[in-house]
């Protein structure tokens, strides 16, 4: 079982990963979240030796995917493509213990009508529901032999037909959510009965502050009650990113946790 841990998201003021890892060291967090939205972090080009020495050193990673993945694209080729990548990435993901790999729920493409937004998953929902089913299929058969989860991030409130395919690939212990406090938050806590519903499946956190429409704030400069969702992610095992966007809110949100 893993344990209730701090870490650091991969910062854009950071050049590398042997940067993120002396900032990690530092601040005395457990693992740094490997964003692979960036290009020094893409399969193929990521670096794993430093990875693999960073980990012989006891620090350890999660990754978290592009946040472009979408895995019921009406396009095959685009969706062979984002199955490729998680492929490649639990191949990864294995050589370096990793027991997260975190992503979004893409929402697709609307159209806009007099009367509102037409979803096109929610139109053609049978296609999306089998692409679901083929993605959940084969990350059952690629993470075989290891203790990875596909962790589900909750963004700016799930659509209906977002959650029926959430509860679809939660039928599978691989599948687990991540609850983002901040975002939540922002979104007015929509998602919040959703996720409490389903708070087994709480396996990662990414935590930050929030006010009004901001998020990503340094703890302890918003309005969450971050008292409740840190007893919660201790109840949980939950190994939470520290999720402010820059090295000086990083600091910021480490002393306040010493704080606490």
């Amino acid at each position: 079982m893993q344990k209730f841990v701090f870490g650091m998201p991969t910062l854009i003021e950071l050049s590398n990963i042997e940067e993120c890892v002396a900032v990690c060291k530092d601040l005395g967090l457990h693992f740094i979240e490997i964003n692979m939205n960036m290009p020094q972090y893409q399969i193929g080009i990521i670096d794993i030796k430093s990875l693999k020495k960073a980990y012989d050193c006891g620090i350890f990673f999660t990754f978290h995917l592009d946040e472009n993945f979408n895995i019921a694209d009406f396009n095959n080729e685009i969706t062979n493509g984002y199955l490729r990548t998680i492929q490649l990435t639990i191949d990864i993901a294995k050589m370096l213990n990793v027991s997260v790999i975190n992503m979004h729920m893409a929402e697709g493409v609307h159209f806009k009508l007099p009367n509102g937004k037409i979803y096109l998953f929610e139109k053609y929902n049978d296609f999306y529901m089998n692409s679901l089913k083929k993605f959940k299929d084969y990350c059952i058969e690629w993470v075989t032999g290891s203790r990875i989860k596909i962790c589900i991030e909750n963004c700016s409130g799930y659509l209906p037909f977002q959650i029926k395919g959430i509860e679809y690939l939660l039928e599978s212990d691989v599948f687990q959510l991540t609850y983002d406090i901040g975002h939540s938050y922002c979104a007015k806590n929509i998602d919040e009965q959703f996720i409490m519903e389903n708070k087994k499946g709480i396996y990662h956190m990414h935590i930050h502050d929030a006010q009004g429409d901001k998020c990503h704030l340094v703890l302890g400069s918003g309005n969450i009650d971050l008292k409740e969702k840190l007893s919660l992610a201790k109840s949980q095992n939950c190994c939470c990113v520290v999720e402010t966007k820059s090295l000086s809110g990083l600091r910021e949100s480490v002393k306040y946790l010493q704080n606490l």
